[in-house]
């Protein structure tokens, strides 16, 4: 379900200035309630734009740590606008109650305590420049907002170069479609860096903490709890990306010019 067509509305609207009304219309992204079940169960209600969903619902599963690995998936059952993964293991995961996921990301608690600060390789830094150009990158491959206005975006970037796009309503689902991208894919995330257009809260910076990836690049601002997390994940955090500069929240010395 990855068709961006199918995601995008014409609606007849009507346009104003301070002078009149006209009739127009205008390209709005749909909004969906993805059921995610595990083993039968049900664990989450997500609001979405309904594609990448298979790589949406892994990403979450890994981000509640229900899973690590691939191989722990049995098989992926899709039905409409519910998806059931089936685990290897059988054995019940804990669950308090579902969890109702708006498009802002709002939730619950996370698992922070169980996280260890990430131990980044000496030789991986990056360049101002670097920076500069991936963000244009991100920005104009940011097809379904540049239609709509209606999405974030986030990006997966690997040895500079981005491999894997993704956009929602949500920013937090961009984040898990690309957690569920590396895991089905295999991906070793120790020198990757996530790009994306989205502020920065508390728990995007958990999600990339608990994907392992060391570098997070943004178009907009981070939050103060963001950027004390940030600190103690040992993550580069950049934010406010844009006109030719940035801020520098953490990490500082793996910055180069």
């Amino acid at each position: 379900m990855s068709n961006f067509n199918k995601t995008i509305k014409t609606l007849k609207i009507f346009s104003a200035n301070s002078n009149s009304f006209v009739n127009s219309s205008a390209k709005v992204i749909q909004e969906i309630s993805l059921t995610i079940n595990v083993n039968g169960k049900k664990l989450a209600n997500i609001a979405c734009a309904g594609i990448h969903l298979k790589e949406l619902a892994v990403g979450f599963l890994k981000s509640e740590k229900i899973i690590v690995y691939k191989e722990e998936i049995e098989k992926i059952k899709f039905n409409k606008c519910h998806v059931n993964v089936v685990l290897k293991n059988k054995k019940d995961f804990l669950q308090t109650s579902v969890k109702n996921i708006a498009s802002s990301g709002a939730r619950g608690k996370t698992n922070i305590d169980l996280l260890a600060p990430l131990n980044v390789p000496a030789d991986f830094n990056i360049k101002t420049s670097v920076v500069l150009e991936l963000m244009n990158e991100l920005l104009n491959g940011s097809a379904i907002h540049n239609k709509t206005g209606g999405t974030h975006c986030s990006a997966l970037v690997l040895r500079k170069k981005i491999v894997a796009l993704r956009e929602d309503i949500g920013r937090h689902n961009t984040i898990d479609m690309l957690a569920g991208f590396a895991l089905l894919q295999k991906i070793n995330l120790r020198k990757a860096i996530i790009l994306t257009t989205g502020r920065i809260s508390a728990e995007i910076i958990y999600k990339i903490w608990n994907m392992g990836i060391p570098i997070i690049i943004s178009h907009s601002a981070p939050t103060t709890s963001a950027v004390d997390l940030a600190h103690k994940a040992n993550i580069l955090l950049i934010g406010y990306v844009r006109n030719g500069k940035m801020n520098i929240y953490s990490q500082k010395r793996r910055m180069i010019i």
